[in-house]
């Protein structure tokens, strides 16, 4: 791991309100970019030598709106996974299609540390819920793991084919991961020790995590089945599967877990969520959309659940009685949905380069921060839900806050 700043001087920070404004005479702009942050990127854009053939006149004018406060432009590639400390919430991590990870300070949008680089896309990234390691894991199917306080990378976790998703246990040091090749995996960390193997899956595991007390975890895959794992023994407690024509016929693509471990709410390409228990009954069908349901969320504090869709609707349920309560809606496929902690509010981000903060009680969209120049394919949310963190189809990762 090199370092372009020390990893001891992680520390949170306040973010500086102090932006001078800048007034350009109106007859003075040939382009109009209205974000200094977005500079370096797109100086990848088409130039004139890229125009075509007999191209000419004057060019277009250019306004891109950008709402963020800061942003990290050191990717090179499409970025698909960004987290934030648990505890050091100024400190982020991100992982793109240019085979990299980068650790960075989001007030600043300074680099912290370059991580070691993989031999494929690094799809995912997660710090331990403790805050002590970071992991990224690849396409080339490695899992790099680094402790924080020492600035070296603990132990490097191989087995599976390309990984898919990456998950710490909640009370421990224990990192799990689901793969193309159908099978989960675990590690203790630091030492790296492999813990178990997990087959039952017949395709890639799409999505999956420990339930909140750590006795379980659950998984679901392209198969259409979920899972529910002893941790210890690596044995099925309970399995869903297309073969009830109650459940998913096709791939699932998302998974929540209530506070309680005794629901699962699951999204599926058959533009369909289901409600499950753990003993094995189907509670019920979620139907509102007209293509892929890619993500879904339980609120903490009231009884709805929210489901995103490829055709840019956003449902709120009312889970005790399956009923619609709202259809929000993006402008484009919605990728990425979280509840805020203790609260009614959820954000989601969408491959209509928007940011959007929900009130799930009225259905009122209280905020849209705009910014970037493709689809936002994941984001962080800090614990106190001011600020949110995105990694882009554009290369960029951008820090909007209230």
């Amino acid at each position: 791991m090199s370092s372009s700043n020390n990893l001891d001087d992680v520390s949170e920070h306040g973010y500086d309100d102090d932006i001078e404004e800048t007034f350009v005479d109106e007859n003075d702009i040939a382009d109009v970019i209205d974000d200094q942050h977005l500079d370096s990127h797109v100086d990848d854009r088409m130039d004139e030598d890229d125009m075509p053939e007999g191209s000419s006149g004057p060019k277009e004018e250019v306004l891109l709106e950008d709402d963020s406060v800061q942003g990290f432009f050191a990717h090179k590639e499409p970025i698909f996974s960004v987290d934030l400390h648990p505890t050091k919430q100024n400190l982020a991590v991100s992982g793109g299609g240019d085979d990299k990870a980068y650790l960075w300070h989001i007030d600043t949008g300074e680099q912290v540390a370059e991580l070691d680089k993989h031999e494929d896309s690094v799809c995912a990234v997660k710090f331990s819920n403790d805050g002590s390691f970071v992991a990224a894991g690849g396409m080339d199917g490695k899992i790099n793991v680094y402790n924080l306080e020492t600035e070296k990378r603990s132990c490097v976790l191989e087995g599976p084919d390309e990984i898919q998703w990456l998950c710490w246990h909640p009370r421990g040091n224990v990192l799990l991961t689901g793969a193309t090749d159908a099978s989960l995996w675990m590690w203790s960390v630091p030492a790296g020790d492999f813990m178990n193997v997990f087959n039952g899956h017949g395709a890639p595991v799409t999505c999956g995590q420990f339930t909140h007390s750590g006795r379980n975890i659950v998984s679901g895959s392209e198969d259409g089945s979920l899972i529910v794992w002893d941790p210890k023994t690596a044995a099925i407690v309970q399995q869903f599967s297309p073969s009830d024509e109650r459940f998913h016929q096709d791939g699932i693509t998302s998974l929540a877990i209530s506070k309680d471990d005794q629901v699962f709410l699951t999204g599926s390409m058959d533009s369909t969520a289901k409600l499950v228990h753990s003993n094995g009954n189907v509670l019920g069908s979620l139907e509102n959309a007209s293509e892929s349901v890619e993500t879904v969320g339980l609120c903490d504090v009231l009884s709805l659940a929210a489901t995103g869709s490829v055709d840019g609707s956003l449902s709120i349920w009312d889970i005790n009685t399956l009923r619609l309560r709202t259809t929000l809606q993006h402008d484009d496929s919605v990728n990425q949905l979280k509840w805020h902690r203790d609260s009614p509010l959820l954000t989601s981000v969408s491959m209509d380069c928007t940011v959007r903060t929900w009130d799930s009680r009225t259905g009122e969209c209280v905020r849209t921060w705009k910014g970037h120049q493709e689809g936002i394919m994941d984001f962080a949310l800090s614990s106190d839900g001011k600020t949110v963190v995105t990694a882009s189809d554009d290369g960029c990762c951008l820090v909007f806050s209230e």
